[in-house]
């Protein structure tokens, strides 16, 4: 099974055994039952990866949110020698980041400055007009960044309407989708098919 928000913290809590990066983000979004065991693993971090590659060069991001997909890209990116900045409107998830190392921010302790890469990774823009961050914070670090990511797919969400308007590169969450169900996929498979020969059905299946 593939588990999305909210529930990943939930997956790797029921979990008998975890494995990979989603031990160290605590987040699994992948589950297989394998010799009466439930294993937990996390795909969204490898998978992100391989949808930013068409970025070019990132050397740094700033994450907002701070759920289950916010710890695996934030983790993701760092062992990609990108430098991740966490920001969010609250401050009871942010303990697990600067366990981490990685620095954080809530909304009124934030000053706009340049990052390559602006993700959300906040459910705002489930709805038609929610914003993960006041508008003029968002038009400001829109205006020093190289391009931008909503992990949100399937719609057009208000976060990258800014973008368009800033004629940034950007990508909604299809590819990282795919990607990572691609590699849910060799997972449930149990490795019998390498990921080349199962990313082409699955991608056929976008377009149903």
């Amino acid at each position: 099974a593939n588990v999305t928000v909210p529930h990943k913290e939930a997956a790797f809590r029921a979990c008998d055994e975890v494995r990979g990066i989603a031990r160290t983000i605590q987040a699994v979004n992948t589950l297989v039952y394998q010799d009466g065991k439930l294993i937990g693993y996390n795909t969204d971090a490898e998978g992100f990866m391989r949808a930013i590659e068409s970025f070019g060069p990132i050397c740094t991001a700033l994450i907002i949110g701070a759920g289950g997909t916010a710890r695996a890209l934030s983790i993701a990116l760092r062992q990609g020698d990108i430098t991740p900045t966490v920001l969010n409107r609250s401050a009871n998830r942010l303990d697990y980041f600067k366990a981490e190392g990685i620095n954080t921010y809530l909304w009124e302790d934030f000053r706009a400055s340049s990052y390559d890469l602006i993700i959300n990774t906040t459910s705002a823009g489930l709805t038609d007009t929610e914003l993960p961050i006041p508008r003029s914070l968002l038009i400001e670090l829109l205006s020093q960044a190289k391009g931008a990511v909503d992990v949100i797919y399937g719609k057009e969400t208000p976060f990258l309407r800014e973008v368009k308007l800033s004629a940034l590169p950007y990508k909604d969450g299809s590819d990282m989708l795919l990607a990572q169900g691609v590699l849910a996929n060799y997972l449930f498979l149990n490795g019998e098919y390498p990921t080349e020969q199962i990313e082409p059905p699955m991608k056929y299946s976008f377009l149903l």
